[in-house]
């Protein structure tokens, strides 16, 4: 797909990654290409895939969802059927912001936000040792972001 990405896409991708509240007047100028042209380019970018979404960044801290937990889980068995089973569940669990499944000593590393280490706590024990599968947790609490999100390079 990227061999599609001529530089003009390229730089409404840069310029939305990291102003994504420009309106098509806009990036049409910085891109130096006429509104109608930027609105169907991106529009293409949009229809393709390659950008998937535009949303807000919200601050976890003004939101009440300051602490950061990065949580190693391990399944009691490494079959198709108990992965999906896995994945359907955290799918439901608005707490959890991302999913990974990974190679090494953990099956899937979550990331999830909560208020403090008692809002976590009690998420633990009610959610997340209930997934099905899970045989064991190990948790990280981030000290320190420094970084989040970071913007993609190309």
């Amino acid at each position: 797909m990227s061999a599609l990405l001529d530089r003009t896409d390229r730089k409404i991708l840069k310029l939305l990654q990291t102003e994504g509240r420009l309106s098509n007047a806009e990036l049409a100028d910085r891109v130096n290409v006429s509104p109608a042209t930027c609105h169907r380019r991106t529009q293409r970018l949009f229809d393709d895939g390659v950008i998937g979404s535009v949303r807000a960044m919200v601050n976890p801290d003004h939101v009440d969802r300051a602490a950061l937990v990065i949580v190693g889980v391990v399944l009691d068995r490494s079959t198709p059927q108990s992965f999906a089973e896995f994945e359907d569940a955290v799918r439901g669990l608005s707490f959890v912001l991302d999913c990974h499944l990974v190679a090494g000593d953990f099956d899937y590393f979550l990331k999830i936000r909560v208020k403090d280490m008692a809002d976590f706590n009690r998420l633990h024990g009610e959610k997340l040792i209930a997934l099905p599968g899970v045989r064991q947790t190990r948790t990280f609490f981030v000290m320190k972001e420094v970084t989040d999100n970071a913007l993609l390079s190309f």
